[in-house]
């Protein structure tokens, strides 16, 4: 991608656009709502790879298309993949593949955090699910007024693995964290800003869009080695603690997501019904 003229590249789940020393990664499904699937797990992590190597990259937007930052994980489009693997019935070989697609798909957020590029996420309409676990691995979240906010994966009967509950401690505080985590309940933009999740509101998505660029804009003049040094510094003793918690939540669901409860949850999920919990 050149830094003199505005350029755009393609995926099956994203695509990227730059302008300057600004590029923008744009969620775009093809699950409904930008949901996150197979080509999404294999696809961040490879864009964000070659942004932060490109010099010419300084900042990155990430957000959605259509005024949906991402409703989640795309549970029909992963179903083919994810269910042979939680079969209640699965012994080590299966629990082990599900352990090792776990690790893969954790690498999508902490590929977004490790970026030594500062990472704005702007949030318009829905952030679900995994959508909380890549937008807590943002350096900044700012988000529309139309914005809401769920750590949902307790209403699916999943333990979430993908980040969220390693991250949002440090940024909302344990209180917050472990309200959200356990009733899965969404939040709206106003107690967002209020409990420290996002940085700032804006009327809509335009309004949104403009305060993130200008954003970027003005980190983009600063040198970009001393940005990115201060990131760094920032940063520094987070990733091991961070990895460590992502690790223990892949082994416990690796071990304990295999339950009546969750094929009780992708059930009704698929019948458009609410789940009907047993703990078993």
């Amino acid at each position: 991608m050149s830094a003199d003229t505005p350029s755009k590249k393609s995926y099956e789940s994203l695509s990227v656009e730059q302008s300057g020393a600004i590029a923008e990664v744009i969620l775009t499904g093809p699950g409904k709502g930008n949901a996150m699937g197979l080509a999404f797990f294999r696809e961040l992590p490879e864009v964000f790879t070659e942004l932060d190597r490109d010099e010419s990259v300084r900042v990155v937007i990430l957000r959605g298309k259509g005024g949906v930052f991402t409703y989640g994980l795309d549970l029909k489009g992963v179903a083919s993949t994810l269910m042979p693997l939680i079969a209640p019935e699965n012994l080590a070989k299966e629990r082990t593949q599900l352990l090792r697609l776990i690790g893969e798909w954790q690498r999508a957020a902490d590929l977004v955090e490790r970026c030594t590029k500062p990472v704005i996420a702007a949030v318009a309409g829905p952030c679900i699910g995994g959508g909380m676990d890549i937008a807590a691995a943002c350096d900044v979240r700012l988000c529309s007024r139309d914005a809401r906010f769920s750590v949902r994966e307790v209403k699916v009967a999943i333990v979430a693995d993908l980040g969220s509950l390693q991250r949002l401690p440090r940024i909302i505080g344990h209180g917050h964290t472990r309200e959200l985590a356990y009733t899965g309940a969404d939040i709206d933009a106003a107690r967002a800003l209020r409990i420290g999740l996002v940085n700032d509101v804006y009327d809509d998505e335009a309004a949104l869009l403009d305060a993130a660029r200008e954003m970027a804009r003005a980190i983009a003049e600063n040198p970009p080695l001393v940005v990115q040094g201060i990131k760094q510094v920032l940063s520094y003793g987070e990733e091991r603690r961070i990895l460590d918690g992502e690790r223990f939540a892949a082994v416990w669901n690796s071990a304990f997501l295999a339950s009546k409860d969750l094929a009780e949850a992708m059930t009704a999920f698929m019948e458009k019904r609410p789940p009907r919990f047993t703990g078993s």
